[in-house]
């Protein structure tokens, strides 16, 4: 087996993979990025068709390049899958794809990634693998009994497939509130959420959010308080499609169900009724298993981190996974601090290494 050898390996090509790029080719440091996808992308070539963003393009940017202008005020799926394709073109990113990674090891100061037969080693890895492989669907009783479809907002494409039937939706996130205002233009909808669904006031969209998040970060990092504001990642974005669901008046959820029966639900009161189709729009869990060989994964699905950078082993780093992998490091805008903060920590340290 021929080994590869290089600076630093960047697992995935998503957003956080091209940000993070793109701050190493400012570096000088060699680098490739191993992509398990077809084509350029990333999860959003898996997102469902009428998903729009919920900042305007020119707040929906990774570093160095604005997306472009975009047909409506949101960016669709497809504007986004098209940018993230322009962007590793223009910066002509060192990338192999498809490469599913298994696994990853320590081999003294080097870390081996191996897909297969192959395998590349490099003084510093970064994990961007996100979350989309891993969805995640709660239990209830009698799941195995329900003879009805049930699939998670990660396969769900279009509404078409559901036209006249009775759909519970659950979850009360953006996904959730997205896919029921879609589906509730063709079907019967019946929305469940843990809590009641917070929304936004109209105004207020993922510009704002951002900037709210990094004046909590500076506010933290500085030791002061601030005046919280309402409103976080989770809450609700009224996005036109969302507020077109409002004025029909489907925006109104139930509790959790108790169980599930062959032909639909239980409630907690002893009643039933009847459902075709459950669409779980009930997040995600992190795509991890590649570095269970190292021993950093812990139960909860997280790595331990200083920053970005492992605790247990320091050759590696984890970029874009959510709010423990920086502040809005999911989102495309939110990426760019902790991509940076990355590469400036893998540059001290190949430094270091070197005197």
């Amino acid at each position: 087996m021929s080994t590869v050898i290089t600076d630093v390996i960047i697992i995935g090509g998503g957003q956080a993979a091209l940000a993070t790029a793109y701050f190493l080719k400012r570096s000088g440091l060699s680098f490739l990025i191993l992509d398990d996808q077809p084509r350029a992308g990333g999860a959003w070539l898996h997102a469902w068709e009428s998903l729009r963003l919920f900042s305007p393009n020119s707040w929906s940017s990774l570093p160095g390049w604005m997306m472009p202008g975009t047909e409506q005020n949101y960016p669709t799926r497809d504007e986004v899958v098209s940018y993230l394709t322009q962007y590793e073109q223009r910066y002509h990113f060192p990338i192999i794809r498809p490469v599913h990674v298994d696994r990853v090891q320590a081999d003294g100061s080097m870390l081996s990634v191996y897909a297969g037969e192959q395998c590349w080693q490099a003084k510093a890895v970064v994990s961007a693998t996100g979350t989309w492989s891993h969805p995640y669907i709660p239990c209830y009783p009698g799941q195995e009994k329900f003879q009805g479809v049930q699939l998670h907002s990660a396969q769900y494409q279009n509404a078409e497939a559901f036209r006249g039937q009775r759909v519970m939706i659950v979850g009360g996130g953006n996904s959730g509130a997205q896919i029921l205002a879609e589906v509730s233009q063709v079907a019967e909808t019946l929305w469940i959420t843990s809590t009641p669904p917070q929304f936004l006031p109209d105004d207020v969209d993922g510009r704002v959010l951002f900037l709210r998040a990094t004046e909590r970060l500076k506010a933290q990092q500085q030791g002061r308080s601030i005046q919280q504001l309402p409103g976080g990642f989770g809450d609700i974005v009224m996005i036109d499609s969302v507020k077109e669901a409002r004025a029909r008046g489907v925006l109104h959820s139930r509790p959790p169900f108790a169980a599930f029966s062959s032909e639909g639900v239980v409630w907690q009161d002893g009643t039933s009724q009847k459902i075709d189709a459950v669409i779980w729009c009930t997040g995600f869990k992190a795509a991890l298993t590649h570095l269970a060989s190292l021993g950093v994964v812990e139960d909860n699905h997280t790595v331990q981190l200083e920053g970005t950078r492992s605790v247990k082993q320091p050759h590696l780093w984890l970029v874009g996974y959510g709010e423990w992998t920086g502040a809005a490091s999911a989102t495309l805008i939110g990426v760019t601090r902790t991509a940076r903060s990355t590469v400036d920590e893998i540059v001290t340290m190949l430094k270091a290494d070197q005197v």
